[in-house]
């Protein structure tokens, strides 16, 4: 099941995190499995990411996806992975804070995406500025608003603490079902699920 993977070089973190019990941080070898998962049981083409890091999640999706959007604020990680995708013409990088860089992804779509949002980028991990704090409830804003059923998957759930003026999980959660009551939300393995409603 995990054999593609292995390359990557997620595999052992995988085995060491289930001998651990399965702790709260997940291994990156499950967000990939979540991904692809949730790209294949709504039947998505489109994978839109924030924090685009060194491109892990975007080299293990790259052939599972028929287009890659991935938004990196830090200019050299994003060259980084513009040079590392030039071969690959479904995928691109964009270099930008998301709040001004996602209308222009979302223009982009022609149907229902997957969304993969870094809960490290609102903040958490200890850069807080007041665009942080606005980021999140600004990105699931734009999405939800936008006219197709995307699906949202945020990595990293732990992160909203409720402290420093960063959101809590209840109060994502409360907030999505509340303005968009067709949407449910549930916390699995560090990932906050945003999905329809059955």
């Amino acid at each position: 099941m995990y054999g593609a993977y292995k390359a990557l070089g997620h595999y052992p973190d995988y085995w060491y995190w289930i001998l651990r019990g399965r702790p709260s941080r997940s291994p990156h070898l499950l967000k990939q499995k979540v991904v692809r998962e949730y790209g294949e049981k709504f039947g998505l083409k489109t994978l839109v990411e924030t924090g685009t890091y060194y491109g892990e999640m975007v080299a293990a999706m790259k052939k599972r996806f028929d287009r890659i959007y991935s938004i990196e604020c830090v200019p050299a990680l994003a060259e980084r992975a513009t040079r590392k995708f030039a071969r690959d013409q479904h995928v691109r990088i964009f270099c930008g804070d998301s709040g001004v860089v996602m209308p222009e992804v979302l223009a982009l779509l022609t149907g229902p995406a997957l969304f993969w949002l870094d809960a490290g980028y609102y903040g958490w991990v200890g850069i807080r500025t007041k665009n942080n704090e606005q980021r999140l409830s600004a990105e699931l804003e734009m999405i939800l608003s936008h006219p197709y059923p995307h699906m949202i998957l945020l990595d990293d759930a732990r992160g909203l603490t409720g402290r420093d003026g960063i959101p809590s999980v209840d109060g994502v959660k409360a907030y999505v079902e509340s303005k968009f009551p067709q949407r449910s939300v549930e916390v699995k393995y560090d990932i906050m699920r945003i999905t329809l409603r059955a």
